[in-house]
């Protein structure tokens, strides 16, 4: 009960803040249709013709924070929602959505069973020193 006799009726406490909940970002949205290439190990970088991404309000402040982080240094999905301290399934909505109005790309890293078999490019080494 509170000092006026009326109860408390939310369920943290003072200090902990305003609290978004990850819906909202997304706008009630759990999955985006790019969703199937953003796995953990994505790499999402930046266009370059992209200049100012708070310029465009229709962006969310969290959408600007992707395309900032990304804009110097790839990052992968794992990290932006590490540093951003998103659920992993948000930051994939809201790259999806940054994907779409052409502001980032992602790159897929090659998946090991597409690689080349190591003893075709050692075949490959010991032909060209043979040369």
């Amino acid at each position: 009960m509170s000092g006026d006799g009326q109860a408390r009726s939310h369920w943290f406490d003072d200090e902990a803040g305003p609290v978004v909940r990850p819906y909202a970002m997304t706008r009630g949205r759990t999955s985006h249709a790019a969703q199937h290439r953003l796995d953990l190990i994505a790499v999402v970088v930046t266009e370059p013709h992209v200049d100012d991404p708070e310029a465009d309000h229709s962006l969310s402040p969290e959408h600007v924070d992707i395309v900032e982080l990304c804009r110097d240094t790839p990052q992968s999905v794992a990290e932006l929602a590490a540093e951003l301290d998103l659920p992993i399934g948000v930051v994939r909505v809201l790259i999806g959505d940054l994907v779409d109005d052409d502001y980032v790309h992602v790159s897929r890293p090659v998946p090991p069973a597409e690689l080349p078999d190591e003893s075709i490019l050692r075949d490959v080494i010991n032909g060209l020193r043979a040369l």
